[in-house]
């Protein structure tokens, strides 16, 4: 089941967040207040993010955070899926589809692209992207942070 985040999770998404900023799927640990700052805009309005909980058998499972953009050069608005972190224990059990086909049943007809970023020797999540039908983009992704 997918479904979205409430107040009384907030502090189970930090813990999963914790968790993947941990792990090999991401390239550096971050401080928890940004987790802490995405999870009140997430609880403010749906307007720039949103987090899902992921549930298996009555258990959470993972989450999934997805923020909003609009693209000239796709066109309309473009969802990004910002993170899917399914806990090790939860993996190869239809999931991460269930959450991409979930995505995509809610918000067919306001958008006209997904789009996500993966590290490039995280082969199992590309796998399951290629599945779905993502191709890669030959860009170079630049930041500049002020903070």
């Amino acid at each position: 089941m997918i479904r979205k985040m409430t107040e009384n999770d907030k502090e189970l998404y930090i813990t999963m967040a914790e968790e993947f900023y941990n792990s090999d799927a991401v390239l550096h640990p971050i401080p928890r207040d940004h987790f802490e700052k995405t999870a009140n805009e997430a609880l403010r309005s749906d307007e720039y993010a949103e987090i899902y909980l992921l549930e298996y058998e009555g258990e959470t499972a993972g989450y999934g955070l997805t923020a909003r953009t609009f693209s000239q050069e796709a066109g309309g608005q473009v969802l990004w899926i910002e993170e899917l972190y399914i806990r090790k224990e939860f993996r190869s059990k239809g999931l991460g589809r269930e959450f991409f086909s979930s995505l995509e049943d809610k918000n067919r007809g306001e958008i006209v692209r997904l789009r996500l970023e993966v590290e490039a020797d995280n082969t199992r999540a590309i796998s399951l992207y290629e599945r779905l039908g993502y191709e890669v983009l030959d860009y170079v992704q630049m930041v500049k942070d002020f903070q």
